[in-house]
């Protein structure tokens, strides 16, 4: 009880330490942010933001007095601006003090205000543009019409002599205007352009054309100059840098905040800091008390282990005895795997070897020389009188063309005798290859040869032609152009004629549609040869797909599960992989193998 009550205070202190610690180390974290140093760059960024605010103003005031004709300096400092701003954004948004009402406020306070100012310093752009290249061209317009005046006699000079005073009076006017507006020199300014149009109807035709211009530009003038002085007013009370000292306000009172609450975190670490030194100094203190205790166990715990040590050995022993016997039943079972194989690949064989047998009966006895035996007997029966019996009699006329006509007939029955004899030793031979391979199972390697796989696949139709004449099943071939490569023609005839054999039962019981079988040839990727057999029978459940291959496993009642099992083995066999596709029952199903393709060249 004693023992248990010290593990407990132990425990409790450990848990104690541990928590201490983790508090410790979120102070730590909370006390050593750097939100100071930000607001520092913060203030910095709005203190920038203002300065190019005023280098803005001061671009404006430049671009009133005509001391640059260029507008470009009014863009930079926006430019800038907004550069700044985005900055800004950024580096406060890793504070949540977006999700501060009087924060968005401010912000939105901010860029209404530049928004306003950019639009009404594009609309002063637009025109103080208009009102600086009048003034610039006053001078011009108005000597254009003192060298008119010139050209003049001396007579004609004193009758137009008010129209220079005039427009010389206007000029100056205009020039007035434009630096001190104000309505008495609009009014004189209106007066000036009425007299010069007056005066002017008295001048001689040519004159009209440079005093219109003249009055053209000085009317812009009276019109754009209280605009442009509007627009400036304007622009001067936009609040953007009020708006940007509410900001560097409210970074202030953050910081401030901030700063109060890493004293408070720094107070807490420290009395924190103080319990935890206490508490490992407890820790310390139980644990050099228990390394005696722990000495002590230890001892008991080799003694333990030794006594384990020796369990196990003999543990380890009746082990390996049952292994012993696992591997032997192992063996007798893949034994009788190789035997179930066997049987399967030689009934599917014996299945074409049993309808050539039953072809060739059948042609036997319906052979044409039964006619032959007719025909001699015909002869026989006029041994003296031959000559005349074939030139003569009405039978005897027929029996020349009739045996004729039987030695082509016989010939043909033997050459069908002799091709479908052919195709049962082959299936024999098959049956032989069957048996070889799987005594080679046991270690050697498989025997690979030159192969024309499409002639492989007709083979195998071949030796399941029976079977599908009387399905009644369609074969569409779609054989894509395949060199000559190298393969296992026993393995590879093994599968082809269990797919297609699959193939047929699948569309067993299809009444309503045709029967259609589709097998396919084709090089994948310029590395794998690809073999398909697709059917539209009855399906593969989804339940079944991760089955299909597995040893003893059949949908059919007389099915047995050893085909597609021996089938996936060969395909491992030959480095490559069987695989099955269906969209559920009643959709049919596609088997699809892929081997490593070895071309004979390559192989050469």
């Amino acid at each position: 009880m004693k023992k248990m009550s010290r593990r407990t205070s132990l425990l409790l202190v450990t848990l104690l330490a541990i928590l201490l610690a983790s508090t410790l180390l979120f102070l730590y974290l909370k006390s050593s942010s750097e939100q100071t140093v930000t607001y520092t760059e913060s203030r910095d960024l709005i203190r920038q933001i203002t300065q190019q605010d005023a280098l803005w103003e001061n671009e404006i005031l430049k671009a009133r007095v005509a001391i640059s004709h260029n507008y470009d300096p009014l863009v930079s400092p926006v430019i800038e601006m907004h550069q700044l701003w985005e900055r800004f954004t950024t580096m406060e948004s890793g504070h949540g003090r977006k999700d501060s009402r009087q924060w968005n406020d401010a912000h939105e306070g901010f860029l209404k205000a530049m928004q306003e100012k950019t639009r009404l310093v594009e609309q002063f752009k637009s025109h103080n543009a208009l009102l600086r290249n009048s003034l610039a061209f006053l001078p011009t317009a108005e000597d254009d019409i003192q060298a008119q005046l010139a050209d003049l006699s001396d007579l004609d000079k004193l009758q137009v002599q008010n129209i220079a005073t005039d427009t010389y009076d206007l000029l100056l006017s205009a020039l007035e205007f434009a630096q001190v507006t104000s309505a008495d020199k609009a009014a004189d300014i209106e007066v000036g352009l009425n007299k010069l149009a007056v005066n002017a109807q008295r001048l001689p035709q040519e004159f009209h054309a440079p005093v219109k211009v003249l009055s053209s530009h000085v009317a812009l003038i009276l019109r754009e100059q209280p605009v442009v002085n509007e627009l400036l007013e304007n622009i001067a009370v936009v609040p953007v840098a009020e708006r940007l000292d509410d900001i560097t306000h409210m970074l202030n009172l953050d910081q401030q905040r901030v700063e109060k609450i890493d004293r408070e975190y720094h107070f807490y670490m420290l009395l924190f800091s103080v319990l935890l030194m206490l508490s490992l100094l407890w820790l310390a203190v139980r644990l050099i008390r228990s390394f005696a205790e722990i000495h002590r166990v230890n001892n008991a715990l080799q003694n333990a282990n030794d006594a384990l040590e020796q369990r196990v050995e003999e543990r380890t022993r009746e082990l390996n005895n049952a292994q012993s016997e696992l591997l032997d039943a192992a063996r007798q079972a893949g034994m009788a795997e190789i035997a179930t194989n066997v049987l399967h690949n030689v009934g599917n064989v014996l299945n074409s070897v049993n309808i050539s047998c039953e072809l060739i009966g059948r042609k036997l006895r319906s052979s044409k020389a039964i006619g032959l035996g007719k025909a001699m007997q015909l002869i026989n029966a006029h041994p003296n009188d031959l000559g005349h019996f074939l030139s003569e009699d009405d039978k005897g006329k027929l029996l020349p063309d009739y045996l004729n006509q039987l030695v082509s007939a016989i010939a043909k029955e033997q050459q069908e005798m002799a091709d479908e004899l052919g195709q049962m030793n082959k299936s024999v031979d098959h049956i032989k290859d069957i048996v070889a391979t799987q005594q080679s199972y046991a270690g050697a390697n498989s025997m690979t040869e030159p192969l024309y796989i499409d002639e492989l696949l007709e083979d195998a139709l071949r030796m399941n032609a029976g079977a599908l004449t009387r399905h009644h099943v369609t074969v569409v071939r779609q054989y894509s152009e395949v060199p000559q490569v190298m393969g296992d023609k026993h393995r590879l005839l093994l599968i082809l004629i269990n797919l297609i054999s699959n193939a047929k039962y699948a569309m067993t019981d299809l009444s309503n549609r045709t029967r259609t079988m589709t097998l396919g040839v084709e090089i994948v990727d310029e590395t794998f040869l690809q073999i398909s057999v697709r059917d539209d029978g009855e399906g593969i459940a989804p339940e079944n797909m991760t089955r299909i291959f597995a040893h003893g496993f059949t949908t059919r009642k007389e099915g047995h599960g050893f085909g597609l099992h021996s089938c996936a083995l060969a395909a491992i066999e030959m480095n490559g992989h069987l695989t099955a596709h269906s969209d559920g029952p009643g959709l049919g199903a596609l088997f699809i193998l892929q081997l490593p393709l070895i071309t004979v060249t390559e192989n050469a």
